[in-house]
């Protein structure tokens, strides 16, 4: 079934756009791909209906969940300093010592563990209450974010805004785990403001990185949509699963060389039998061929079918009976095709990125379902 859309590709340089692909609200896509989405999602709160919403939506939860920690008390960490004491705390500097002669004045110079609650994850999400309060579009809602940032700055939260690197290795243990849901929010917060095309606002480096980092979100967006919303019926959602290849002689040097196998999304549904291998594609679906007006990409089916096909006669029933669905952005035509090859169906389809919030979902449901019934 391809259905033309109303209006053609727009061209290159028209807003909404990363690279050719039409994108009518990345903060959806940021959303999917986030890990607030899951643990609000699996709540059953619908917070798609209105995309244009959800930076004041995502600054709402961030807001309330730093008011219930600082009812709480923020979380604390400890950090390493060294200092001049007149008495000994924790390691005892002995060169400082010499070289200031300290003991002289009747100090000692000390190294030691200090609990404080400037940590990482807490300037993280200061960082996060004063970026949203430039990007939401309630002045109530902007006011609150920085009433609270001032709040931890009294605390005595400060300093410059910690890495993502940083963030993910800092874990949360039993006594504030409520913080995960803190530091998720703050998360998204700091990625909607990222692209946003507002005066003022932070903008990605190039268009090389913007078309990259797009093409990675909406990898994200798609797993995290399907792990939401597929799981509480019986589905399994997998994201970069990594297939093996069925390799039964090898020479001494072929690992270094040999590719791996890595797929962007796997669905199984064990009760039903089904499992669909996902690629998805932030490109066009279909190019100029030599002898047609338009043809599938061959390096794209050469690629799933190999997804499909290297998994086969290995004991696995899901493996063996595998669908595969190639998932490209829409531009200026809808397309949602599917051929049968050697026992497995490969699904070729596009979503409208442009399209309200709900019949982006209801597209990315109707991919679960069987593409020949």
């Amino acid at each position: 079934m391809i259905s033309v859309a109303a209006t053609d590709a727009e061209p290159l340089d028209t807003p909404g756009h990363v690279g050719r692909i039409p994108v009518r609200n990345l903060w959806l896509l940021m959303l999917y791909a986030s890990d607030l989405f899951r643990q609000i999602g699996r709540k059953k709160v619908s917070v798609e209906d209105n995309p244009d919403d959800i930076p004041d939506l995502v600054a709402e939860i961030l807001a309330h969940a730093v008011e219930e920690r600082l009812h709480r008390n923020l979380s604390s960490g400890f950090r390493q300093r060294e200092a001049e004491l007149s008495r000994v705390r924790g390691r005892i500097d002995l060169l400082t010592t010499e070289r200031h002669q300290l003991l002289a004045r009747g100090k000692v110079a000390c190294q030691f563990e200090e609990l404080t609650i400037n940590t990482p994850r807490n300037r993280y999400v200061l960082a996060a209450l004063e970026v949203i309060a430039r990007v939401v579009r309630q002045p109530a809602l902007s006011h609150r974010c920085r009433k609270l940032a001032n709040a931890l700055k009294r605390l005595g939260v400060s300093g410059i805004r910690p890495t993502r690197a940083e963030v993910s290795t800092d874990r949360c243990g039993r006594h504030d785990a409520n913080d995960r849901f803190m530091v998720a929010a703050a998360r998204l917060a700091l990625d909607i403001a990222l692209p946003t095309e507002d005066e003022g606002s932070e903008f990605l480096a190039s268009p090389d990185r913007d078309e990259t980092w797009a093409r990675r979100l909406y990898e994200k967006a798609v797993a995290g949509f399907y792990d939401v919303v597929l799981s509480s019926s019986g589905w399994q959602v997998y994201a970069g699963k990594t297939l093996s290849w069925q390799i039964t002689h090898k020479t001494v040097g072929i690992d270094a060389i040999f590719p791996s196998m890595r797929t962007d999304v796997v669905l199984d549904h064990v009760g039903n039998g089904r499992r669909i291998v996902i690629d998805t594609k932030f490109t066009s679906i279909v190019t100029k061929g030599w002898f047609r007006d338009a043809s599938l990409r061959s390096g794209y089916v050469y690629q799933i079918y190999a997804y499909l096909l290297s998994q086969v006669g290995r004991g696995d029933i899901l493996a063996d009976n595998a669908c595969g669905l190639l998932l490209h952005p829409s531009i200026g035509e809808m397309i949602d095709e599917a051929v049968f090859i050697q026992g497995h169906a490969i699904r070729f389809a596009t979503v409208d990125l442009t399209a309200p919030a709900a019949d982006i979902r209801s597209q990315l449901l109707r991919m679960s379902e069987p593409a020949f019934q």
